[in-house]
């Protein structure tokens, strides 16, 4: 795999930004995929259910402490290291790292087999009233403990690379946990396993999908002249300032922790619950991944560069671009998604062991998270901010306020609404979130939410509203003429009205005068003509 080096220019950069936006859309798309194989595999019933939940317990403590945190506080330290002793140092902080990550991991892989039984309960009580439900939840638990220390020597790896500016293989690292998931996947399917068996080998898989995540970044940082051996240095000036950075990092991270948390417990009391939750939150993942990460990206190196230069009218600029993009895009897809949730679940998921209700019941959750996208998508771009601004502490109370707002709609409506609340509660949590830091860059900045911003908006969502209506009799007719079942009918009933809204909602824009429309129509045009030429 070709490899974007350091060589101080800008087109390097904008190389860079594209290899990775690429590959990160790659491992976006394949981790859909893995989950259509695990659907048709485990349907959303007991099985599925149990691995969602099994697998959450070191996933939790992965984007906690690893990925996240972990990856916050070391990529800037090694940078440091590497800019102020050269590679021998940077290196030998590294080690130090690994070393150090390997005893913590270990020990917390013991606890969790230890307590596997206990987290289970907390995480999932409702799983108790289901006979063995808790039981093989417990056991998969244990088999994928292993996934942490994989994936946090991966997030090592990957900082080690991305600080030498060399993107390549740390982005196509994530896309490896899902290719090899997905073969896994297959050759269970080819292997005609019992579902009890699939739940236990898609766990086995998993952890073959962390070592891949692992090993393949292996290469290049052997080619860079890293020698692992043990260091063992706890006291180092490096691993402090690590420590000391990740603090802030794992509070903020905590907020979303506790979310998934909530959401995990209340759903646990309702078969099939955490399966549809989790399907349907797949499908949202994919436009906040693709959407909201690259214009968090792109919005996010411009908002630090203006504020350094203390030029607000460019960071108010930035801003009003940035959140209007992502609504041009983001309010349409809430819409069609709200419509049409029946039909794109039906074409994802409905096979194997996914049958029509597990449809019925991810559409609903679907239905729910869909009205948080905009809100979901703009904090990528609105977190941002606050930190160029050198105001971290507003990011952590708004995620605060959402975690807060997700609880009390859990608590006021799950009784009467059931896994509807658990959507429903994440959704208000965003926008509660996206509303905060909304009112305080206004009111620190001035000028973010203007009179033509807001009429710009709601054309927006009058196009998208013409078109969710448009689209409605198209899919009822689509769907009581091919009631077969087969795969082409879920590709007709799917597909179709999914292009027909696009081209709806963009003619509507191109009516309503809508910039952000015109310059995509430009884009196109140049794009074709370059191509013709």
């Amino acid at each position: 795999m070709s490899e974007v080096k350091k060589d101080g220019g800008a087109a390097s950069a904008f190389r860079a930004t594209g290899l990775v936006s690429a590959l990160t859309l790659v491992s976006r798309l394949l981790g859909l995929v893995r989950e259509v194989v695990f659907a048709a595999l485990l349907g959303a019933g007991l099985y599925a259910d149990a691995f969602n939940v099994a697998f959450r317990i070191p996933n939790l403590l992965r984007d906690l402490f690893a990925e996240g945190a972990l990856s916050a506080a070391f990529v800037p330290t090694y940078a440091k290291a590497l800019h102020d002793g050269g590679r021998e140092a940077a290196h030998r902080l590294a080690r130090r790292v690994f070393t150090l990550l390997a005893v913590v991991m270990a020990v917390l892989v013991l606890l969790g087999l230890a307590f596997a039984g206990p987290l289970v309960s907390l995480l999932a009580p409702g799983y108790a009233a289901v006979a063995g439900k808790s039981e093989l939840t417990v056991l998969l638990t244990r088999v994928m403990m292993p996934f942490l220390p994989l994936v946090s020597l991966a997030a090592v790896a990957m900082g080690m690379l991305n600080a030498e500016e060399r993107f390549g293989f740390p982005a196509f690292a994530p896309a490896m946990f899902n290719v090899v998931s997905v073969l896994w996947g297959v050759g269970l399917w080819a292997a005609g396993f019992s579902p009890a068996a699939v739940a236990l080998g898609w766990s086995i898989g998993t952890l073959l999908g962390g070592a891949a995540q692992f090993l393949v970044q292996v290469p290049p940082l052997q080619r860079m002249g890293f020698r692992y051996h043990l260091d063992w240095a706890p006291r180092d000036a490096g691993l402090r300032r690590i420590g000391t950075l990740m603090a802030p990092a794992t509070v903020g991270l905590a907020a979303v922790q506790i979310n998934i948390f909530v959401n995990s417990y209340f759903a646990s009391f309702e078969p099939g619950a955490v399966s549809w939750l989790t399907y349907a939150f797949r499908i949202l993942y994919l436009p906040i991944g693709i959407f909201g990460v690259a214009a968090g990206t792109v919005a996010g190196a411009g908002l630090a560069k203006r504020a350094a230069a203390d030029d607000l009218e460019g960071m108010r600029s930035t801003l009003r671009r940035a959140l209007l993009f992502l609504a041009f895009l983001t309010v349409p897809a809430t819409a069609g998604l709200i419509v049409l949730a029946r039909p794109v679940v039906r074409l994802l998921y409905e096979r194997g062991q996914f049958g029509p209700e597990a449809t019925e019941g991810t559409a609903v959750a679907l239905v729910f998270y869909a009205f948080g996208l905009v809100a979901y998508t703009s904090v990528k771009v609105l977190a941002p901010a606050f930190y160029a601004l050198g105001s971290p502490r507003t990011p952590l109370l708004a995620s605060a306020l959402a975690v807060i707002t997700n609880v009390l709609v859990n608590m006021a409506l799950y009784e009467r609404f059931g896994f509807r609340a658990v959507a429903l509660g994440t959704s208000l949590g965003s926008i509660a979130n996206a509303v905060l830091l909304v009112a305080v860059l206004e009111r620190r900045l001035g000028g973010i939410v203007e009179r033509a911003t807001l009429g710009r908006l709601g054309r927006m969502g009058a196009a998208a509203g013409a078109m969710a209506i448009a689209l409605l009799p198209v899919s009822r007719f689509l769907e009581a003429s091919f009631t077969s079942g087969t795969l082409l009918a879920h590709a007709v009933t799917g597909l179709v009205p999914v292009s027909l809204g696009v081209l709806v909602y963009l003619g509507l824009a191109l009516l309503f005068r809508l910039p952000e429309a015109s310059e995509l129509a430009s884009q196109v045009r140049r794009t074709v003509s370059r191509a013709g030429g």
